[in-house]
């Protein structure tokens, strides 16, 4: 079963500990081969190549060096080659020399076969041939020296050197392939030993165990010999459905990389071992406009470029690192040992390049990107679950402010026990009418006339008193109340609204959307409904939205834009320069007033380059036929620049700040009430001069 995250046939950099060890080893272990070599006689060799029993034990070794029997999906364990058993049985019957001799040409073999890296074939001829030779010496010591010429077959008294010999075979193998795979994904050797000796020893044992009774069986009748491939088809037969069942219970179907559940298990793994100083870092990794591909292609293109996304991503860590899918196009990224927030940012900027790379599939080209959390343990959190939670909140933190990658923030968590009890409150707030309404007059530049009002809500916490918007309304957001708080604000803004036309002051006021409420089909039904029931016409009421709007082609085609507009109730984009906006998307959506976002406004009379985007702002706005309003209106000499730039109107503390119902009522009678001068409370220079 192949493994998606098994990177050892990629070659260590030269120099590097990983590169030093596999080169050690070799060349001790390539020496010891030569030496066995040079105490083969020729004249043996060529005497025993002429019996069936050479060839017959040639054949199953072979054979049994090509497909290993699986214990574990773990990749540090590996598996365990049939071939050890008549390895083992040549060594006890026929000597040292001829053993290696025919693990080293099976080995070959099998990287032919399976296309092994060549390292990786040198090594594993290296340190199968030192585990024959520590097994040898073991059995010298006890007086047991075969060879082609005098054979040896063990009796009952010979159990203790072999058990020895089978020990020191075990040991040496274990300890050497486990430092290779501790150097190649930076663990700790007694992690990876742990991994390893439990489920590896258990086969070994009886690999080894059934050795002596092959030497029997090849000394009695050779012909019989191949009769311990059946238990051993069974045995691998068994030990491969048992494999896979654990690698189905711990890996991802489709794409093969681990699951969340051992994700769990790595990551407490990882906790566990975490250096002094050292830091582990979680990632959440979510594919941007993946459900666009899934629409438009169909589910089996997307699996297909989910598998390309795994193998990217699995190519893209370090050794050790763990590759997971939680599901759908949620991936997340293990690293068991990082230095620092600023490293954990370099691996997730590889990991965005690697997937920015264009797709081909279908004969179409596909441009993937995606947003990436990062968690750091202990910095952030202790646990994994904590880790995994806050990694999401940075990773909807980068897919919300666009950035790419973001580093866990305490401070925009919106998912603290405070946040959670916050909205209850809210829950309450709305069910007993605690929120209010305040009002924001927005001024025609240069005319000095109120063109309407802007609802702003506002909410006094019987504890903590007042609570700013900003804290709130994101909060209800990504909750189910925002389709209630949405229609408190509407109900509440109608009632006021038609106090003050019954009162002859007709004054439109805005109320502002989120973008889910807009593309809900109930909005219209429920304005239309509040409407009528106030006996307000539908220019009565605007709907403001923020520009993200017009990031996504839904809002173009969806059923509510449509209903909107044959209802006759206006749209105004708000915060206007801060998304990514084009002209033709502006065009596309019927809007009829632009609010520039006072970010930009504030500094016009100071930055140029603010000063040029408003102005372009406001040119392209007339061009399109809409009105241009300026947020942010808080001095003269602001004020005295939009004029001059065209803007139409204006809003901010320099005409007015919100104010309650009662108090917002009161300013607009006193505003009727009083005959206009040629400007608003004060005139700019630039109006006047004109």
């Amino acid at each position: 079963m192949t493994d998606p995250t098994d990177t050892r046939d990629t070659g260590p950099r030269v120099g590097t500990p990983l590169w030093a060890y596999l080169v050690g080893i070799t060349v001790i272990g390539f020496t010891a081969l030569v030496v066995a070599m040079l105490r083969l006689d020729l004249t043996d060799l060529a005497g025993l190549a002429r019996t069936p029993l050479f060839w017959v034990l040639a054949v199953l070794v072979v054979l049994g060096e090509l497909r290993p029997v699986m214990v574990s999906s773990a990749a540090a364990v590996g598996g365990t080659y049939p071939s050890t058993m008549f390895t083992f049985a040549v060594l006890l019957h026929l000597g040292l020399p001829v053993a290696v001799l025919m693990q080293a040409v099976a080995v070959a073999m099998n990287g032919v076969v399976t296309r092994k890296a060549f390292h990786r074939v040198m090594f594993n001829i290296a340190q199968s041939t030192l585990a024959l030779t520590a097994a040898a010496v073991v059995l010298g010591t006890f007086g047991i020296l075969p060879s082609p010429a005098v054979p040896w077959v063990p009796g009952g008294a010979d159990l203790p050197a072999i058990a020895l010999a089978g020990v020191a075979y075990f040991v040496v193998r274990a300890a050497l392939v486990s430092g290779a795979v501790a150097l190649h994904e930076r663990r700790s050797i007694m992690r990876v030993l742990r991994a390893t000796v439990v489920p590896q020893s258990l086969v070994y044992a009886g690999l080894l165990g059934l050795a002596p009774l092959v030497v029997v069986v090849m000394n009695h009748s050779p012909g019989l010999v191949p009769l311990f491939v059946a238990p051993l088809a069974a045995v691998y037969f068994t030990a491969t459905l048992s494999m896979r069942r654990d690698h189905q219970a711990l890996h991802d179907e489709l794409t093969g990389l681990p699951n969340r559940k051992m994700l769990v298990v790595s990551t407490e793994e990882a906790l566990a071992e975490v250096r002094h100083g050292d830091r582990v870092g979680l990632f959440l990794l979510d594919l941007d406009r993946f459900k666009e591909v899934n629409d438009t292609m169909g589910h089996p293109v997307g699996d297909r470029l989910l598998q390309m996304v795994a193998h990217r991503l699995t190519h893209s860590v370090r050794p050790g690192d763990v590759v997971a899918r939680l599901g759908g196009d949620e991936f997340a990224v293990l690293l068991p040992s990082i230095r620092d927030a600023h490293a954990a940012r370099e691996v997730a900027a590889r990991l965005r390049a690697a997937l920015t790379e264009p797709v081909r599939l279908e004969g179409m080209t596909f441009d993937m990107d995606a947003s990436v959390g990062i968690a750091l343990y202990p910095d952030h959190a202790p646990d994994f679950e904590l880790l995994l939670q806050r990694a999401d909140v940075a990773m909807y933190l980068a897919k919300e402010g666009r950035t790419g990658v973001e580093l866990y923030q305490p401070h925009k968590d919106r998912n603290s026990p405070e946040r959670l009890s916050l909205l209850g409150d809210l829950r309450r707030a709305i069910d007993n009418r605690e929120l209010r309404l305040h009002y924001q007059p927005k001024i025609v530049l240069g005319g000095g006339e109120v063109q309407g009002v802007e609802a702003l809500l506002r909410w006094r916490h019987p504890v903590h008193g007042p609570i700013a918007p900003s804290e709130f309304v994101p909060l209800a957001e990504q909750s189910y109340l925002m389709r209630q708080l949405t229609a408190y604000v509407i109900e509440e803004a109608l009632e006021q609204a038609a106090r003050w036309w019954r009162a002859g002051t007709q004054v439109q006021i805005s109320i502002n959307i989120s973008a889910r409420d807009l593309l809900g089909p109930a909005l219209p039904q429920r304005l239309e409904a509040g409407l009528a029931r106030h006996g307000l016409p539908p220019a009565a009421v605007q709907l403001e939205v923020t520009e993200r709007i017009l990031t996504g082609d839904q809002a173009y085609t969806q059923d509510t834009i449509k209903a909107l507009a044959a209802l006759g109730v206006p749209l105004a984009l708000d915060d206007f320069g801060t998304g990514y906006s084009s002209l033709i998307r502006l065009q596309r959506l019927a809007v009829s007033e632009v609010k520039i976002d006072a970010s930009f406004v504030r500094r016009i009379a100071e930055s140029d380059d603010d000063a040029r985007i408003v102005r372009s702002i406001i040119d392209l706005v007339r061009s399109l036929g809409m009105r241009s309003v300026a947020e942010g209106v808080e001095s003269d000499e602001v004020a005295a620049r939009l004029v001059e730039m065209g803007c139409d109107v204006g809003q901010g503390w320099l005409f007015c700040e919100p104010m309650a119902a009662e108090e917002i009522t009161a300013w607009l009678c006193e505003r009727r009430a009083t005959t206009p001068g040629p400007g608003y409370d004060y005139q700019p220079e630039i109006s006047r001069s004109a």
